[in-house]
């Protein structure tokens, strides 16, 4: 979840109760975009959605990232594996600028350095991120929270009660079928099982339409049924959109990347093997690093 959407889901929270008060101002107090560099769109003719080169990350003296570099393809579907510590979660925020590299570039297509932008431009130009613990709005209905995150209105009270256009709705509607929320539409986002927060968040960042999403173990708890729905769910966006998961499941990534599909593994902050998951599973190095040897 961005955090425009954060600060705003906090605003449709304090006047969930004042309806016809928030309809009638105007003027209501939502984040600022003016920074925002509108109309700016990523260049993708080469077929690459992102660039992370040579990048270096310290912290007090530990290199979290070490000239770390992979490229993921438009419309690719990638998966990350590593041991805890390996620089998954860092890596994400130097694409999302939670976190400024000491070193390296980050680019979303040809034209877009990422190390320019603050975190509300990053997700303003297309990258969405889903965090290992689901951030929903647990006071508002399922539709709500898809509802808030639709990309036309950045003004929380307005997204939530203005009346929605025929698109708008049937997009909700594509949506809440998609995440498999469709007959909870209604009910109280807090009421759901973890699986379900899970992919009413996926939900909320489809509603924003972003080129390049980033997801960190998404299927974490998850019930096998939860997890397989989540599979057949990625795959489905695959190729409409970048996706870059990074997972401890290996058989949801078996799933996810139907043996045809580059896997990265990382460690202490570097690609230390790429390719197919059958591949970096028999790989010496690999094996080395996860089990200790």
């Amino acid at each position: 979840m961005t955090p425009e959407l954060m600060e705003q889901g906090a605003e449709a929270l304090q006047h969930h109760a004042e309806i016809e008060a928030a309809q009638k101002d105007s003027s209501g107090g939502s984040a600022s975009f003016g920074r925002l560099v509108h109309g700016l769109t990523p260049d993708f003719t080469t077929g690459v959605a992102l660039y992370v080169d040579d990048v270096t990350v310290s912290f007090d003296g530990f290199k979290a990232l070490n000239r770390l570099s992979l490229m993921i393809k438009v419309g690719e579907l990638r998966c990350i594996i590593g041991p805890n510590g390996a620089g998954k979660t860092t890596m994400m925020d130097c694409i999302t600028g939670k976190t400024r590299p000491d070193a390296g570039t980050v680019s979303f297509g040809q034209n877009i350095d990422l190390l320019r932008l603050r975190e509300n431009e990053i997700a303003a130009v297309g990258i969405g991120r889903k965090f290992q613990k689901p951030t929903v709005f647990e006071q508002l209905s399922v539709f709500e929270n898809l509802e808030l995150a639709l990309k036309a209105d950045k003004r929380a009270r307005t997204s939530l009660f203005s009346r929605l256009s025929g698109t708008q709705l049937d997009r909700i509607a594509e949506v809440l079928t998609l995440i498999h929320l469709l007959p909870s539409a209604q009910r109280q986002a807090g009421l759901l099982s973890h699986g379900q927060k899970q992919w009413l968040e996926i939900g909320m960042l489809l509603m924003q339409d972003p080129k390049l999403l980033l997801l960190d173990e998404p299927v974490a708890g998850m019930t096998d049924e939860e997890t397989e729905r989540t599979a057949e769910l990625f795959l489905s966006l695959e190729g409409q959109h970048s996706l870059v998961v990074v997972e401890h499941d290996m058989h949801f990534v078996d799933q996810l990347t139907e043996g045809k599909k580059t896997v990265t593994v990382l460690h202490e902050g570097s690609v230390l093997a790429e390719g197919l998951l059958s591949d970096v599973q028999s790989n010496e190095r690999v094996v080395e690093v996860y089990l200790g040897r």
